[in-house]
């Protein structure tokens, strides 16, 4: 397994960028959200539209990120990446933020642990398709702790990987334990119709992910 990497001291950590809009993936699309990307990532997608995270960033103080996030008036936080579960500082960042009554989700990878999350935080887990080049890296036991008020996502390239989606679902009964599981076309690669056409086709209890930001503003925006 995968060991978290730590960049920052004690109540601090190495941040890309914080920042408020609407959210554009998961159940929460659409909502004003204040977003806390962290920096560095140990995986390499090949699809990959936040390359700019691999880096460094900035040091923070928890303080200071949690008086940005008043700062923005949003209900939601969502604290991505990157990889966010790569700073151990995020654990504690995760629980003082439900402390203060956020609602509260986090974006990982899915090749690091989720079980020391908060129970409080919504886990958006990604699980990678062969077209990432990361499937080797999935952590499977992930998926057996993963809950119904949860999210599993899939980044689907082509047929190939939508077909390892289906299969990774009825391998861990996802369906059938009632959880949620987005599948989001790579943007300007997957024609989304073709998706859609594919889940209905085998009629799939799944939520099509479109990433709504790309469409109000584009893929390359930073901050939004």
């Amino acid at each position: 397994m995968t060991q978290p990497l730590t960049f920052a001291s004690k109540e601090q950590l190495n941040i890309i960028e914080i920042f408020s809009s609407v959210q554009g993936e998961t159940s929460f699309a659409g909502l004003p959200t204040a977003f806390i990307r962290l920096a560095a990532c140990n995986l390499r997608c090949s699809w990959c539209d936040t390359s700019y995270s691999f880096g460094r960033g900035d040091v923070f103080g928890l303080p200071q990120i949690l008086e940005k996030v008043d700062e923005f008036g949003c209900r939601n936080v969502c604290v991505t990446g990157g990889e966010p579960l790569l700073q151990k500082n995020v654990y504690p960042l995760m629980t003082q933020l439900c402390d203060k009554n956020y609602i509260v989700s986090v974006e990982t990878g899915g090749s690091l642990s989720i079980e020391e999350i908060d129970p409080r935080v919504h886990i958006i887990l990604d699980i990678k398709c062969p077209d990432s080049n990361m499937s080797d890296r999935n952590f499977w036991p992930n998926l057996s702790a993963i809950r119904p008020e949860d999210e599993v996502k899939f980044v689907i390239n082509g047929y190939q990987d939508y077909l390892y989606a289906k299969e990774v679902c009825e391998k861990f009964q996802l369906f059938s334990r009632k959880i949620p599981v987005l599948l989001s076309p790579v943007f300007d690669v997957l024609d989304s119709k073709e998706l859609v056409n594919w889940v209905l086709q085998d009629k799939l209890p799944v939520r099509l992910n479109m990433q709504l930001h790309k469409f109000i503003w584009s893929a390359t925006t930073r901050g939004v």
